[in-house]
C-alpha cells in the first residue's frame, strides 16, 4: 500500500491521513459566523490524490474513485459542500496563459466524472458544475524565488551528522500515520475519509511535529531545515495569493487542495483581513446548511 522513499518524508508527513478524528463540536460551535460586509469566506478542503499519480514523497494507493459505491459517496460530498453556496472553486493546478481561470473547466462534461479519477474533477469540477458555477481557478505555485521543497539539503546534512537515524524515525513516524488510515480506508466512506484529512487537531500535531522538528537540522553553517520551512511556507503564500487575486467582495470560495497545504492556507485565511475560514468538516458530516455559512446559525 505504501510507496517510501529516503526523500519521501516531505510534504506528506502532514499531507497523508491521521488516525482517528476526534469528537466534533456541534455544528453551532464549528460553523462560520456571519461575513461582516465584504468579507470573503474561504472553504479549504484538504484531499489525498484520488488517482495517486506518485507526485507527494509518501503515496497511498487508493481505491478506484470510479466505483459505483465511490461515485455515489462523491455525489453525497458534493452535495453537502453544496449547502456552503460556494460562488467560485480553486483547485491545485498551474495557471496558464497569464489566467487564472482553469480552461479545464470549459471542456468539463458528467461523462468525465465516469473516467477521470482526479479529485480536481470528481470534487471540484462536479461541485462547480452541479452549483451552476463559472468561476474555477487555477491557483498552484511551483516555481518561486526559493527552492520550495529541498529535501534532499536535509538528507545531506543528516548523513554528513551522523543523524540518519533521526531521519528514519520521522519516515516512520509519517508511515504510521499512513498505515492508521489506510488499514481501514476501503471500508470508510468518503465523507469521513475527507473529514480525518481536514481534522484541526491533525493538522496542528502532523505540521509541528514534522515541519518545526525539521528545525533541529543545523549547525553554526548550514540551516536546512530552516530552507525547508521558508519554501514551503513561500509555496503555500503564493497560492493564497492566487485565491485572493481571485475572490470578488463578498465572495464563498471553494478550495480543493492537497491536505498537505492545510495548514498554511488556513494560517493565511485566518490571518489576512477581509477573509474568513470556514472549516469543511461540519459540511462533510452533513451538520451544516446553507444558513449556517451565511447566518452562522
Amino acid at each position: 500500500m505504501i510507496k517510501l522513499s529516503l526523500a519521501a518524508a516531505a510534504a506528506a508527513a502532514f499531507a497523508l491521513t491521521a488516525c482517528a478524528t476526534p469528537a466534533l463540536a456541534s455544528p453551532e460551535a464549528t460553523a462560520a459566523p456571519p461575513p461582516a460586509g465584504d468579507t470573503v469566506q474561504v472553504m479549504v478542503l484538504g484531499t489525498y490524490h484520488f488517482d495517486n499519480p506518485g507526485l507527494d514523497l509518501v503515496n497511498v494507493d487508493a481505491d478506484d474513485v470510479l466505483a459505483e459505491r465511490r461515485q455515489a459517496e462523491l455525489q453525497l460530498v458534493a452535495e453537502r459542500l453544496g449547502a456552503f453556496q460556494p460562488t467560485a472553486i480553486a483547485v491545485e493546478k498551474v495557471p496558464r496563459g497569464g489566467s487564472l481561470i482553469d480552461s479545464g473547466f470549459a471542456r468539463f462534461t458528467e461523462t468525465d466524472l465516469t473516467s477521470d479519477r482526479n479529485e480536481i474533477v470528481q470534487i471540484g469540477y462536479r461541485v462547480a458544475h452541479e452549483q451552476g458555477i463559472d468561476r474555477v481557478y487555477a491557483v498552484d505555485a511551483q516555481d518561486g524565488e526559493v527552492e520550495f521543497f529541498p529535501f534532499d539539503r536535509i538528507r545531506n546534512f543528516a548523513e554528513k551528522t551522523g543523524q540518519m537515524d533521526m531521519v528514519n524515525g520521522m519516515i516512520a513516524q509519517v508511515q504510521a500515520e499512513v498505515l492508521a488510515i489506510a488499514d481501514d480506508r476501503e471500508a470508510t466512506p468518503m465523507y469521513e475519509l475527507l473529514a480525518k484529512e481536514n481534522d484541526a487537531e491533525r493538522t496542528q500535531r502532523m505540521h509541528s511535529d514534522f515541519y518545526y522538528g525539521l528545525l533541529k537540522f543545523a549547525d553554526a553553517e548550514e540551516q536546512p531545515g530552516a530552507a525547508l520551512n521558508y519554501g514551503w511556507y513561500a509555496r503555500n503564500a503564493l497560492i493564497f495569493a492566487n485565491i485572493a487575486a481571485s475572490s470578488q467582495p463578498g465572495d464563498r470560495i471553494l478550495v480543493i487542495y492537497g491536505s498537505g497545504h492545510n495548514y498554511w492556507l488556513q494560517h493565511f485565511v485566518e490571518s489576512t483581513p477581509g477573509f474568513q475560514f470556514v472549516d469543511p468538516v461540519p459540511y462533510l458530516h452533513g451538520q451544516a446548511t446553507a444558513s449556517t455559512a451565511t447566518n452562522g446559525s
